[in-house]
């Protein structure tokens, strides 16, 4: 426990506490209002038994320390309460960050260079000088509110904040800093919804009848049905990984090579692909190894997707590539289990509920119609079609009252209007005889 007293004269205040090892210790805080000395006093308190139970400061202490101003903290220092800080060896924010992405080797180009633009970002905010043990709490919230006000996606804002606490935390565990200033800024990926769409297979079969190379037919029924990431999955594929004859073929991604099946995953060859794999292995030279020989220069395939779905006179939609991959992996959700689907896909189900399915028309209508067939199903089977009150089967009713309007479907809920003659609406039994009506 420390005790706070204060100068009746000058009104200084001072604190006093025993160390850890038994001395009595006196820290002169100076003239101080008396709320802030008794906070300093808790901070003092709390110090001292992390010392004595031999661990690190909790979070908000660690936090304090590490903002607190060169005046308060070597007071800590003189009792021995903080380490002394050297300024000399603690480096900027810049030059931390250029440094440590200089170490990751295992990073991959594209990850680095998403990084990269992360640490531009966070340096303009903080300014090319500020030390990296500088940096307060109010800094990572304004550099959240910059980027929120510049407009930026909320997924691009996300990936930065947490690229930001990655580095602090790196920072953190170096012993350069006391505690994160951006621990509290949650920055989980998440998926925009709103730029979701899903494609018909249609839509895409006609945008691939345009087309006369029978390498781009394949990189685009590829991403619709065969769900792969384009281009790097589909640029992987060589012919050894092409089993025609059980049809299937192996997908390698690099996206996910760091899990533990390395990124490697088994494909059907969905009836879409397989006239398309023919069409490219019929075409190409012989000892050819990749599928894709073409477009593996770095072109901009984005674009040209783009160019061909004009002149197939569709409206190009967000996200060419990705949401040739949404719209079958919201397909494969209706008909396969999801981890089943997840496999083939090469991603968790976590994640396809997070950036890929989506709710379609599709859904709505089988919902309804679904609905309407029970409805009337029930109808006919209670002996409302038949007017007679009757228990008769769906079926019986199918034939023998003819004259009526009836919802046929299958059971994926597609529904059909079969029409036939009209009749009486109060049809008598077949077996009655009309003489019989005069007697």
């Amino acid at each position: 426990m420390a005790t706070l007293s204060t100068n009746k004269k000058t009104g200084a205040r001072r604190i006093l506490f025993v160390d850890r090892d038994g001395r009595r210790r006196i820290l002169y805080c100076g003239t101080m209002p008396k709320a802030d000395a008794v906070f300093f006093k808790y901070r003092v308190e709390a110090l001292v038994g992390a010392q004595e139970l031999q661990r690190p400061p909790e979070p908000d202490v660690a936090r304090w320390l590490g903002e607190v101003g060169d005046d308060v903290y070597s007071k800590l220092v003189g009792v021995g309460l903080a380490e002394p800080r050297d300024r000399e060896a603690v480096p900027t924010v810049d030059a931390f960050i250029r440094a440590y992405l200089g170490e990751r080797a295992d990073l991959k180009s594209g990850t680095l260079t998403v990084m990269e633009q992360g640490r531009v970002w966070l340096v303009r905010h903080l300014g090319e000088t500020r030390l990296i043990d500088a940096v307060t709490v109010a800094d990572a919230d304004g550099y959240k509110a910059g980027m929120v006000k510049a407009k930026l996606a909320k997924a691009t804002v996300n990936k930065r904040c947490r690229y930001a606490r990655h580095y602090f935390a790196v920072a953190m565990r170096r012993k350069l800093i006391a505690s994160n200033p951006f621990e509290h800024i949650k920055g989980g990926v998440t998926g925009n919804s709103a730029r979701r769409v899903f494609v018909p297979g249609d839509v895409v079969q006609k945008v691939i009848d345009h087309i006369p190379c029978p390498q781009w037919k394949l990189l685009i029924a590829l991403g619709r049905w065969g769900g792969l990431r384009i281009p790097s999955e589909a640029l992987a594929l060589t012919w050894r990984d092409v089993d025609f004859e059980h049809k299937r073929f192996i997908v390698r991604s690099s996206k996910t090579e760091h899990h533990a099946d390395g990124g490697v995953r088994v494909v059907p060859m969905f009836p879409e692909l397989q006239e398309r794999f023919q069409a490219v292995f019929d075409a190409a030279p012989e000892k050819s190894e990749h599928v894709i020989t073409r477009y593996r220069n770095g072109q901009n395939i984005a674009t040209q997707l783009v160019r061909y779905i004009e002149a197939a006179g569709v409206k190009p939609w967000v996200k060419p590539w990705a949401n040739l991959r949404v719209s079958r992996a919201t397909e494969l959700a209706d008909q396969y289990p999801s981890h089943v689907c997840a496999g083939w896909l090469g991603h968790t189900e976590k994640i396809a509920d997070a950036f890929y399915r989506m709710t379609t028309d599709a859904h709505f209508d089988k919902a309804v119609f679904s609905a309407t067939r029970q409805t009337t199903r029930a109808t006919m089977e209670s002996g409302g079609i038949g007017g007679n009150g009757e228990s008769v089967s769906v079926s019986e009713n199918l034939t023998n009252h003819a004259g009526n309007t009836a919802f046929t479907g299958d059971a994926s809920g597609n529904v059909e209007s079969e029409k036939w003659a009209i009749q009486d609406s109060n049809l008598r039994p077949h077996g009655c005889d009309p003489c019989a009506l005069a007697n």
